[in-house]
């Protein structure tokens, strides 16, 4: 029998997967782990509302942050659109988007210390590439016009038909990363900015559950409003705003950038004239004991989340189907999604941190719920959409594995890979936690103060993102499942 491509892919990942379950780390090192999920959980009933008028500077802090970084990543993006044929604009900003907020959060902390600029150039920075890259993608999806309005003028040709024809999906698209900054923005207080994450953290070293509740309800609640209160009317008046909101940003020492750059971050043995024996082994030695464990443990969680996540959208998407489910069901059903994709990966792995210990079990857990959760949002829009014939059966399960499941799992599999990179980046960075990924030795490295070290690091970790992006263009490609940003919906970024 010939397997169809769609059923080789997914057996080769669904065996990699299954390989890379066997070489990993799912010990639970706490001693009464389901007490201490039991307490987390009981929590909630122990809320004490009264204090949520305390955390309300951690959470203006953390909106105006998202806010100004989105308002100078667009403008910045956008322009940087405009030139991304260009291939060392393309291949900079590849590098630029692959590597985390946290990490560039954790390379400006080195230069401007703890202050709100930090904040805003770990969010600014990687976000400017990142719609660098949708914006032209989204402008390259227009560009249906007849050779006769194109013209001699690119800059007319953009500015009256090209922009004006994209300019919705333009705009809903930011308004989805602007959700996403919101998310990157509250984990920055686990590295000390005064956002969400701060207090959440602290929260969490103390034992106080029912503060770390109110917290994420806060944290949803202004998740859930962001249509309300963020409308082509008041967004100007809400970044005016936010500019005063925020304390002023320090003078920046332009001798701490030099010195960063010119010193800081360059190999210690050719800082120091050592010769090219020492480079080598400072190096070799890195490489063996740094590099090598934590590309393979990355490489590792990422296959494990990407199959835990497959699993998890193929079980749950039914529940918000009209084809599956009733209203009933699908509201608490999709309620419960919503929580789960608007929770950070990085935060949700610290709760099960503090259940289970370090290893890659929070971590796992934390990248299938969150990615999980989006794919099997989109895969139940897809399904209301469908079409199905007069005489199909009523039987739930014959209905989902005979004809709903076959007819849109190719666009499952888009999603899936499209989700890939975001779910490596995430690996990365989840071993500040304490799962030895790269983002475990970038973190060492930092502490030790060892910034030459750190700066290759972040070198071998953007260089893998850009792989697997690559190797996922390839398989989509391969597999004839490109999906439009336009057409699928903007939540796969």
């Amino acid at each position: 029998m010939q397997l169809s491509k769609n059923t080789k892919v997914s057996f080769l990942f669904l065996f990699v997967g299954i390989i890379s379950f066997i070489f990993a780390d799912f010990s639970i090192s706490t001693l009464e782990p389901f007490l201490e999920l039991k307490k987390f959980s009981f929590a909630i009933f122990q809320i004490d509302f009264s204090q949520t008028t305390k955390l309300f500077p951690a959470l203006f802090n953390t909106i105006s942050i998202a806010i100004l970084a989105m308002f100078f990543a667009t403008i910045f993006g956008f322009l940087l659109a405009l030139t991304f044929e260009n291939f060392f604009v393309r291949i900079s900003l590849a590098f630029t988007r692959a590597i985390h907020e946290l990490f560039w959060a954790l390379i400006f902390l080195q230069i401007f210390g703890l202050n709100t600029l930090t904040a805003l150039l770990a969010i600014t920075i990687p976000y400017s590439a990142i719609l660098a890259k949708v914006y032209a993608e989204i402008l390259q999806e227009h560009d249906n016009f007849p050779k006769e309005l194109k013209g001699k003028s690119k800059v007319s040709y953009y500015l009256y038909t090209k922009i004006p024809d994209a300019l919705p999906h333009l705009i809903s698209y930011t308004f989805y990363r602007f959700e996403c900054a919101l998310r990157s923005t509250a984990i920055l207080g686990f590295v000390g900015i005064t956002t969400l994450g701060y207090y959440l953290s602290s929260s969490f070293m103390q034992g106080y559950y029912n503060e770390v509740w109110l917290l994420l309800i806060l944290f949803y609640i202004v998740i859930a409003t962001i249509r309300f209160w963020l409308t082509k009317y008041s967004v100007g008046f809400i970044i005016l705003a936010s500019f005063f909101y925020l304390e002023e940003f320090p003078s920046i020492k332009i001798d701490n950038f030099i010195r960063f750059i010119t010193s800081d971050i360059i190999p210690h043995p050719i800082r120091t004239n050592a010769g090219y024996e020492k480079t080598f082994e400072w190096f070799s030695n890195i490489f063996t004991n740094e590099i090598l464990i934590g590309v393979f443990n990355t490489i590792l969680l990422t296959q494990i989340a990407l199959v835990l996540t497959a699993i998890l959208a193929l079980i749950s998407f039914p529940f918000i189907s009209l084809k599956f489910t009733n209203k009933f069901g699908r509201a608490i059903a999709h309620m419960f999604l919503v929580v789960l994709r608007s929770t950070p990966e990085y935060i949700i792995a610290y709760i099960f941190l503090q259940m289970f210990g370090p290893s890659m079990l929070p971590a796992a857990l934390a990248l299938m719920l969150h990615n999980g959760a989006i794919i099997a949002f989109l895969m139940g829009q897809q399904t209301n959409i469908l079409n199905l014939r007069q005489d199909v059966t009523k039987k739930k399960n014959e209905l989902y594995f005979y004809e709903v499941l076959p007819r849109i799992y190719s666009q499952f599999l888009a999603f899936l890979f499209y989700r890939w990179e975001i779910i490596m980046r995430e690996s990365a960075i989840l071993g500040i936690l304490g799962v030895a990924t790269l983002g475990f030795f970038i973190d060492s490295a930092i502490a030790d103060f060892r910034l030459d070290k750190m700066m290759l690091l972040l070198v071998i970790t953007a260089m893998l993102n850009i792989i697997i992006d690559s190797i996922s263009r390839r398989t989509r490609n391969y597999l004839k499942v490109e999906q439009s940003i336009t057409s699928c919906g903007c939540d796969l970024k």
